[in-house]
């Protein structure tokens, strides 16, 4: 059963019948959003975050987390994250198990062709939701509708804020909630907008993710000692390496026949801009699918941390992230 994204957003109860729902698509930023609102919904129940690839080694991970019910709570939510066809058998032998649970599954881009994709679209008991690309309407409007309630809000405050996120929902949220915890009298001023969202300190953090993820020790070192990493950024620093590591994982699943690396980063989409194709290309060359999916787990993992401990240092979360991605690259 297809659900429309834009439909969730407003009427989120809708999927609360099926058993198992499927998110899938480009749109991290809508992504997280939908998990943040299920576990809003569901703070009460046992949350589990799991993996494909440690269900797949281990399929009774899965079947026993269903079968052993908790004391405490009424019912269970798991998250499984980085799903694609491999999980499908698993799921077929679960579903029938499956009673006060809700599982959701999270996946990237499925293609037509994809078993798990149609699986979901045709099964009465499942839901499914592609997560489309943002464009800049629906940007200006996620915009809008979170700054509604404060004063000075012009087309020109939204343009800015829209021009630096790049059409990115998680930065838009970040930067959304860097002004909303800023201007606390709800009167935004436009001149302190360019100092609050420090646009300079990502222009550098941007170069430290790059050279870690082209794998140059010597550069990431010195940038590491350079770059000023602020605390309240944290999850946009992820966010940025998530984004890189997801184009990656694009490339290497473009990759067919004689078509070389430069055909293929041109063909993506949306269009990588043209000051990031060298890097990128050069990038692609460090990277198979092996590391990638260890890298997305590092920065999930990252991610667990910073937001489930208050009290833990999160510029050095990020620092040894960045450590790893360049080790990661330079494995053989």
């Amino acid at each position: 059963m297809i659900f429309k994204s834009y439909i969730l957003e407003e009427k989120f109860e809708s999927i609360k019948e099926c058993k198992l729902f499927l998110f899938y698509g480009e749109n991290q930023g809508l992504k997280q959003e939908f998990k943040e609102k299920l576990k809003l919904q569901n703070s009460s129940k046992e949350i589990l975050n799991l993996f494909q690839d440690e269900i797949i080694k281990n399929k009774n991970i899965l079947i026993n987390e269903i079968k052993n019910k908790s004391l405490f709570n009424e019912k269970k939510i798991i998250f499984i994250n980085q799903v694609n066809d491999k999980i499908l058998n698993t799921l077929d032998e679960i579903i029938e198990n499956i009673q006060d649970e809700r599982i959701f599954l999270f996946s990237d881009i499925l293609d037509k062709k994809s078993k798990l994709r149609h699986y979901f679209e045709k099964s009465k008991s499942c839901g499914i939701s592609p997560c489309y690309k943002d464009n800049e309407i629906t940007i200006k409007k996620i915009i809008s509708k979170k700054l509604k309630n404060f004063q000075g809000v012009t087309s020109n405050i939204i343009n800015y804020i829209t021009q630096n996120t790049g059409l990115d929902r998680s930065k838009v949220n970040n930067e959304i909630n860097k002004i909303t915890s800023y201007f606390k009298d709800k009167k935004i001023d436009l001149n302190k907008i360019d100092s609050l969202l420090n646009i300079k300190t990502n222009e550098d953090f941007n170069l430290l993710k790059d050279e870690a993820i082209k794998g140059n020790k010597i550069n990431t070192n010195r940038l590491l000692a350079d770059t000023v990493f602020e605390i309240e950024n944290s999850i946009y620093y992820l966010n940025a390496i998530n984004q890189r590591i997801n184009r990656l994982n694009e490339i290497q699943n473009m990759k067919k026949g004689n078509l070389n690396i430069e055909t293929i980063v041109s063909s993506l989409r949306p269009p990588v801009f043209w000051k990031d194709k060298a890097m990128l290309i050069e990038q692609s060359k460090k990277w198979n699918k092996y590391k990638i999916q260890t890298a997305l787990k590092k920065t999930y993992n990252t991610e667990i941390e910073i937001k489930s401990n208050s009290s833990i240092r999160k510029d050095l979360l990020i620092k040894n992230l960045i450590i790893d991605l360049c080790i990661t690259a330079n494995f053989a």
